[in-house]
């Protein structure tokens, strides 16, 4: 019998450039899919979609609508 959970991975998803949040599309507690959109940032009037590496639940949101992220910050937990 193997151990539950043995397959568990967190994820921390992290801002790979200076952008404004412009709009978060998931929550806290909120099961997604591997590359589930988690926030839209906006940087030089371009929309860019934060997707979700694995799928998981969203067990840290770090950021709200209207923050300036910073290359490296983080955005979200996926485990």
């Amino acid at each position: 019998m193997g151990i539950e959970g043995e397959d568990r991975h967190v994820t921390e998803v992290r801002a790979e450039m200076v952008a404004n949040v412009w709009k978060v599309v998931t929550a806290e507690g909120e099961h997604v899919s591997a590359d589930a959109t988690l926030v839209i940032l906006e940087s030089m009037k371009m929309e860019i979609p934060v997707l979700a590496e694995q799928p998981g639940t969203v067990t840290k949101l770090a950021v709200a609508e209207g923050d300036v992220v910073q290359e490296g910050d983080l955005i979200a937990i996926v485990e």
